[in-house]
């Protein structure tokens, strides 16, 4: 018999004395002894699987545990598939940048938001530019105000050290 787990543990890697045993067509089989759960699964040429170890007590399926594995990571590949992985891109201002450049940026910045992706905006202060942080702040409500089609501000502009940062989401179309 196999005892070769890392999810479920089966067969005589099952310690417990008493377990409540379903067999490999779904029905209950009641509770009894580990031994005797262990002698059935063997008489039927399947293994013994704790499927649920915190239960009192133990539930134990008898089933084909290499087919059992198989299917559960086919399900889990499928569950994958149709996650959608978010990522956060990041597009870098200065203090004092021109109109028509924080249009470009906008734009590449909707293009991301439009794949479903997070924005941060950066803008760092460099020397006496740091005496001009209110200048920081228009130009990343320019920037939202230009991103404000696709996007909603996730997170307002906060400083961070030196640098002035905001997250832009993409706007959930409900």
């Amino acid at each position: 018999m196999r005892t070769i787990s890392k999810e479920n543990k089966i067969n005589e890697e099952i310690r417990d004395r008493e377990l409540r045993v379903i067999d490999e067509k779904g029905t209950m089989l009641g509770i009894m002894s580990r031994d005797e759960a262990l002698r059935l699964a063997d008489e039927k040429k399947l293994d013994l699987v704790n499927v649920s170890p915190n239960a009192k007590p133990p539930v134990c399926k008898i089933l084909d545990y290499g087919k059992y594995r198989y299917e559960a990571q086919k399900r889990e590949k499928e569950a994958k598939k149709k996650q959608k992985t978010m990522q956060v891109k990041e597009i870098r201002l200065s203090t004092f940048i021109e109109d028509h450049d924080i249009q470009v940026k906008a734009k590449t910045a909707c293009k991301f938001l439009q794949d479903g992706d997070k924005v941060k905006v950066s803008l760092r202060f460099r020397g006496r530019e740091r005496d001009y942080t209110f200048r920081g702040r228009e130009v990343m409500e320019k920037f939202a105000e230009a991103c404000s089609e696709v996007s909603t501000v996730d997170k307002k502009p906060t400083f961070e050290g030196r640098s002035l940062t905001m997250f832009l989401a993409p706007k959930s179309d409900k």
